[in-house]
């Protein structure tokens, strides 16, 4: 008799009250009960039998049933020490997945996957990624230099947009340069809270991150680079002028030098973080070396 899949209520229900389980907010464990998103999740990830999977949050495994259907192998982090039996019961027919209990922000991913995915064609991260750390793991994951190609991953709404907004809007920031420097972004679907159990307080979204051959600009330092993108969002309502006079050591002392350099970079100073693209922050960065007085 084949099981039922896990991302079903009755399911889930089952299993919860099978081992006695109990959710903790602080984990902000939410686990999906539907298998249509799961599959159009999967779709997006254009994965196929040579593709390995980084996993993040697994929580009774109903993504990652899934997941061992059509890829090689299943790479998944699981923080709460408590679901790992839960996995062994729900992933025992899958011989091509690896549970690791550790926190994925403290965990050697790029020894992890030389371990289990070195003979994978492709290296995909696919999840539902845990809310109150969304942000913190796609950072570290894209600033390692690890051999992923991409992410397929829900997340809260209004991160999501963040990652994938474009100049000039109010969703625009520092992460999404960062996300936009490493990747190529868009959005999959959006999720409504009824798929979940229990159901989070926001709506959620699907969002893709392709890995670009080369980031979209040159810089020779990728976290004062960030450092300067971040600065310049530190007050949203203020000019970059003002934010950027925080930024350096002596910046209330320098204020007409930050204006001479922005100037000469072609930045109106009275221009706000959210009006700057990605290829004006890098001439702002690589002009900054005329100006050695100015310092972080």
């Amino acid at each position: 008799m084949e099981m039922k899949d896990i991302a079903t209520p009755s399911r889930t229900k089952a299993l919860l009250n099978q081992y006695g389980f109990d959710f903790k907010k602080s984990l902000g464990q939410n686990f999906l009960i539907d298998v249509n998103i799961i599959h159009k999740i999967i779709d997006a990830s254009d994965i196929d039998e040579y593709t390995g999977i980084i996993e993040i949050g697994p929580g009774m495994g109903s993504l990652t049933e899934q997941l061992a259907k059509h890829a090689q192998k299943v790479l998944s982090f699981e923080i709460d020490q408590r679901l790992i039996p839960v996995l062994d019961d729900t992933l025992a027919p899958y011989d091509n997945v690896t549970i690791i209990n550790e926190d994925i922000l403290k965990a050697d991913i790029a020894t992890y996957v030389h371990q289990h995915l070195a003979e994978c064609d492709k290296i995909m991260v696919v999840a539902n990624l845990p809310y109150y750390i969304t942000t913190p793991i796609l950072l570290n994951l894209m600033q390692q230099t690890l051999p992923i190609d991409g992410y397929v991953v829900m997340m809260q709404k209004e991160v999501g947009e963040r990652l994938n907004a474009q100049v000039g809007t109010k969703a625009y920031g520092s992460l999404s340069i960062v996300a936009q420097y490493y990747t190529e972004t868009s959005k999959v679907l959006t999720v409504p809270k009824s798929v979940f159990l229990p159901p989070p307080n926001v709506d959620s979204i699907v969002v893709k991150l392709m890995k670009r051959e080369a980031p979209q600009v040159q810089v020779d330092n990728e976290n004062e680079f960030f450092k300067l993108t971040k600065a310049a969002f530190s007050q949203r309502r203020k000019t970059i002028n003002n934010n950027y006079q925080s930024l350096f050591k002596e910046g209330k002392k320098n204020k007409a030098l930050i204006a001479e350099w922005l100037e000469s970079s072609g930045i109106d100073p009275k221009r706000r973080g959210e009006t700057l693209s990605i290829k004006e922050f890098a001439l702002l960065y690589n002009n900054l070396k005329k100006f050695s007085e100015l310092q972080f």
